[in-house]
């Protein structure tokens, strides 16, 4: 049986989700649109959030810090985390990233992008082996209480060394992708 509603209780008997990630670059499935992947466009998505708007948890975030990853790509004991984009320093009012980021140290309002594990400065969309099966992928929102300072083209390690202390939670979102097209050339 369910329970019953206090009237004079202003709470909800079953709190609200975490506010998430979100993205008009997934499909219904979860699956990554092909224009963010080695596949057409390489750009990166669009990534939207949200805060409480009112409550300690607003108060106590000055900046966030993303990471993409491919949690079925390779790993080793010296980078356990196989990223794709690595952006920092977003400032504590930013609540989107826009699709198509370019692949800039600073951006004009601050943001910083480290190298990913291929070695690239800015985002590097998935391309997991043809006809390997799909990979999952997770954007993963570190909301923080303090902007490390750190400068920009940091790899991984330093971004989640630096961060590690000031993270207050994160917040996630999954998607996945398989190979089916084949490229020319």
């Amino acid at each position: 049986m369910a329970p019953e509603a206090d009237p004079k209780s202003p709470r909800p008997l079953h709190p609200a989700p975490e506010p998430g990630l979100v993205s008009d670059a997934l499909d219904p499935r979860g699956f990554l649109d092909p224009r963010y992947t080695c596949d057409l466009d390489n750009s990166s998505p669009e990534i939207r959030w949200q805060l409480p708007e009112t409550g300690a948890t607003t108060l106590q975030i000055r900046g966030f810090a993303l990471i993409a990853e491919d949690l079925d790509g390779p790993r080793t004991p010296e980078a356990p985390v196989h990223a794709h984009w690595l952006v920092y320093n977003i400032p504590g009012n930013i609540r989107h990233l826009p699709a198509g980021i370019p692949a800039q140290e600073t951006l004009p309002n601050g943001i910083r992008q480290g190298i990913n594990s291929l070695g690239k400065l800015g985002y590097t969309g998935p391309c997991p082996p043809m006809r390997g099966g799909a990979h999952q992928y997770r954007f993963r929102l570190y909301l923080l209480r303090e902007q490390p300072d750190l400068p920009p083209r940091a790899t991984c390690a330093q971004l989640l060394a630096a961060i590690e202390p000031q993270v207050h939670s994160t917040r996630d979102l999954l998607c996945r992708y398989a190979r089916t097209l084949e490229r020319a050339g």
